[in-house]
């Protein structure tokens, strides 16, 4: 792989990448094209090579892309050979929602904890899922090695959680709360504002819409 910063756009699209040619290949077909790759993934074909280039030489030119090369190499750049354990923050609504997704059909990661300050969960396993107390995040997080945290709380607490997750050793947080976090620059975070994303839809909608 080339020694060069990946841009963040692009590291956004690798899953998208993988789950197609694991389609790809489950289905038996052998090699693919930028062109047949960009029809599935709906992410034009010049864009499809200017990500693919920032990872050396992947495909031949008249040949396309080897599915099953291009499977193996994005598996390992997504880690899809390690357990990667998380934490859910806060077992409310949406908490409780993210513990039903089927992480586990991804088969690398996995919500191994969730943690809240309500009495009637803690101590509780819900949905294959045992709930800890807040006081216990710490331990519980140097204890089963979970790097990533997922951020489900309400606002006003959300930066002084986050503070108490990296000193903990955590290295991702998806936040779903609006609070743009402060972290340290080791620390990434992922914040998700589903009333943004839905927003910015509407918008397309009556601005591009034929």
């Amino acid at each position: 792989m080339k020694n060069k910063p990946i841009p963040r756009a692009t590291a956004k699209r690798l899953p998208l990448y993988y789950r197609y040619l694991k389609v790809l290949f489950d289905s038996g077909k052998t090699k693919i094209s930028s062109t047949e790759l960009s029809e599935a993934v709906k992410v034009d074909s010049a864009t499809i090579r200017r990500d693919f280039s920032y990872f050396g030489e992947l495909g031949k030119r008249g040949y396309g892309y080897d599915v099953e090369s291009l499977l193996d190499f994005f598996g390992r750049m997504l880690t899809e050979d390690r357990l990667t354990n998380v934490a859910l923050i806060g077992v409310g609504n949406l908490g409780s929602a993210l513990l039903k997704y089927g992480f586990h059909q991804n088969n690398n990661i996995r919500i191994s904890a969730a943690f809240d300050v309500k009495e009637d969960l803690v101590g509780r396993i819900v949905d294959g899922i045992p709930v800890y107390p807040m006081d216990d995040m710490a331990e519980q997080i140097r204890q089963q090695q979970i790097e990533v945290a997922i951020l489900t709380i309400p606002s006003e607490n959300a930066q002084d959680v986050a503070n108490k997750l990296y000193e903990a050793g955590i290295r991702g947080i998806m936040n779903f709360t609006r609070v743009r976090l402060n972290t340290p620059s080791n620390v990434h975070v992922q914040s998700i504002d589903l009333t943004n994303e839905l927003q910015t839809l509407i918008y397309f909608l009556n601005h591009y819409t034929d």
